[in-house]
């Protein structure tokens, strides 16, 4: 054979080799490019804890408006419902006040943070001790002793003797805000005594109709949209060092405040929230947590105050470890 016609078959051959190589990129591009601008459908189902609801309802609205071909369907219940909906393959996400039992994680629950929360002491606006219980606050010991039935009036609260009982109340539905109170108080949700009333709505009614009562509530009930507190209840400043008196450092007036020793590590009763998926969350539900874990997300959460957002750096860690 010439070296002619020996060139012409290798050339040849190159020109099948380069088209190949460029059908082949075509082809790359059209099956990994397309989908991650696909248009999304079908239907993301979640339930779980009061504490998460209000968000939650938020970036569903959103994501929804961005994808209209995506439907969302959100519902409170407590925690506990939660993670036995998810489990019982009723919702495809659980939402969840506190942090995964081991028990849980070994039944395949994948965890994702996605907020940072709180819960507050609370008593009634109507309280006819009001100003001796902000200026003193109430330290954990009295607080013990309060959900144990062990103090039954209010004497040993303001430190006088007024004759007046002290209506207890806490959850009745399996909730991160009532075991975030009992893990402050030693205990467990269990253990405390009072009068069970079921979601953070039905608390903070209960508690704000009783100038006697004394419960707990979540950090994204007990302020109002213009972050004030919630008309009807005032926080009770817990006395961390024990002095006798609420200190500056322990009186939050609205969720600023609140927000700040939050974030800071200084408010006592803080904890985190989460999105619980049996397994690494996949298609839809993926990219719905990844939109909530956005900086649109974040966003959201800003602007209608009802929870904590996680700080930039922090949301990126999580939203890598979906990968």
């Amino acid at each position: 054979m010439q070296t002619k016609e020996v060139l012409e078959i290798l050339d040849k051959g190159m020109k099948k080799l380069i088209f190949l190589f460029s059908f082949l990129s075509i082809l790359s591009i059209e099956n990994f490019s397309f989908p991650q601008n696909r248009e999304l459908k079908g239907t993301i189902s979640l339930s779980g804890a009061w504490a998460i609801y209000p968000t939650a309802i938020a970036w569903a609205e959103a994501f929804q408006r961005k994808n209209s071909g995506v439907k969302i369907e959100v519902s409170a219940g407590g925690a506990g419902k939660g993670v036995a909906d998810l489990l019982a393959g009723f919702v495809d996400i659980g939402m969840v006040s506190r942090d995964p039992s081991p028990s849980e994680l070994e039944k395949g629950i994948f965890p994702v943070l996605i907020l940072h929360d709180a819960v507050f002491p609370i008593i009634s606006e109507k309280n006819p001790f009001i100003e001796e219980v902000v200026k003193r606050g109430i330290n954990r010991e009295i607080f013990i002793a309060i959900y144990e039935g062990r103090i039954k009036n209010w004497d040993e609260v303001i430190g006088r003797k007024v004759g007046r009982p002290i209506h207890v109340y806490t959850r009745s539905d399996s909730c991160g805000a009532g075991e975030s109170w009992a893990k402050y108080l030693g205990k467990k949700q269990e253990d405390l005594k009072g009068i069970g009333v079921y979601g953070d709505p039905g608390i903070l009614a209960s508690v704000s109709r009783d100038p006697f009562g004394i419960g707990y509530s979540n950090f994204s009930y007990v302020f109002e949209r213009n972050g004030s507190i919630l008309k009807g209840i005032k926080l009770v400043p817990i006395d961390s060092n024990n002095n006798g008196i609420a200190d500056k450092g322990e009186v939050y007036s609205n969720r600023e405040e609140a927000s700040k020793a939050i974030n800071k590590d200084k408010y006592l009763v803080r904890r985190k929230n989460y999105f619980f998926t049996k397994g690494k969350p996949k298609g839809l539900v993926k990219d719905f947590v990844k939109f909530v874990l956005s900086d649109e997300g974040a966003k959201i959460v800003e602007d209608i105050g009802t929870s904590l957002p996680l700080p930039k750096e922090e949301r990126e860690k999580v939203s890598r470890s979906l990968e």
